[in-house]
């Protein structure tokens, strides 16, 4: 059996924050293997991996890879290729792909084959000098966001990369988990909507929004929000978790029993599968202190 690891293992072994390496699969750069409610990677992640923290270091931002590979793709007529069969370089500031079965490198953006003149030192000073895009605050924040103590920079970098770029989902997102963890439960809200505004089916969306809606006591809005989430995603098991805690705030319990199968169906051996179990126990006797809800999600 091939080698596999788990998000942790990964992060430990190139020193990646998980929320980056969230963000990195929401993209599609990396596809690991779902299994028992947890992802696992393979040894061609890892590569794939590698190379986009290469990228990142030299100022690539992510969602530039995600663009050129979709071209790649499109322009060679070749449907999701692993990250790990290109060869990606950076060359002056610009992304170049070399494709499967070529030597040369390809220009996406342009569509044409690039060759290796060198740049002037005067445009390089002259891009050096611009202001930050949303792509580099998008990445600074992510940065801010691995300690508490430096998540209100975060959220000021989210806030101005929704100032260049407004309908950017992922960072409504991130801002409102930031905003929760800092304990503002209602601006949370606010970037949740904003997030469900843009796009109503994303599942993450209405995820977020159901669970900050269930903290503040919301609870018939808590409940439509994450059953669109679980429609939209019924393999995601979490979802199926605090849906039962809504349903058994409202002293629905045979709903909430059946949700509590479907979280334990899907995450048999999850991290919240003995409370899981034990609020079966008790599904049908008196009522009983609910548990927190497992931690918000970022965006898949």
């Amino acid at each position: 059996m091939l080698q596999s690891y788990t998000r942790k293992e990964v992060g430990r072994i190139l020193g990646v924050e998980e929320s980056r390496l969230r963000y990195w699969e929401r993209l599609r750069l990396v596809r690991p293997r779902t299994r028992w409610g947890a992802r696992f990677y393979s040894f061609g992640d890892l590569v794939s991996l590698q190379a986009l923290q290469r990228l990142m270091e030299k100022k690539i931002p992510a969602r530039r890879v995600r663009q050129a590979v979709s071209l790649v793709e499109e322009q060679f007529d070749a449907s999701a290729v692993p990250l790990h069969k290109l060869r990606l370089i950076e060359w002056g500031g610009e992304l170049l792909v070399v494709p499967p079965g070529e030597t040369q490198p390809f220009d996406p953006i342009r569509k044409q084959w690039a060759f290796p003149f060198e740049r002037q030192a005067q445009s390089a000073n002259l891009r050096s000098m611009s202001p930050r895009t949303p792509e580099e605050l998008f990445e600074a924040a992510l940065q801010f966001e691995a300690r508490p103590e430096t998540l209100p920079e975060a959220a000021e970098n989210y806030r101005r990369v929704l100032e260049l770029a407004p309908d950017w989902i992922e960072a409504h997102i991130n801002l409102g988990v930031a905003l929760y963890q800092m304990g503002f439960a209602e601006e949370a809200r606010a970037a949740f909507v904003s997030a469900v505004e843009l796009d109503p089916k994303n599942g993450i969306s209405q995820y977020n929004l159901g669970c900050v809606l269930e903290e503040l006591g919301r609870l018939d809005e808590a409940i439509e929000h994450l059953s669109i989430a679980a429609f939209v995603m019924p393999t995601n098991a979490d979802v199926h978790f605090n849906l039962a805690l809504a349903y058994e705030k409202k002293g629905q319990r045979q709903i909430a029993r059946e949700r509590w199968l479907l979280y334990l169906r899907h995450a048999p051996n999850g991290p919240w599968a003995d409370q899981a179990r034990a609020h079966l126990k008790v599904c049908s006797e008196q009522p009983r202190t609910p548990s927190a809800p497992i931690p918000f999600r970022k965006k898949k």
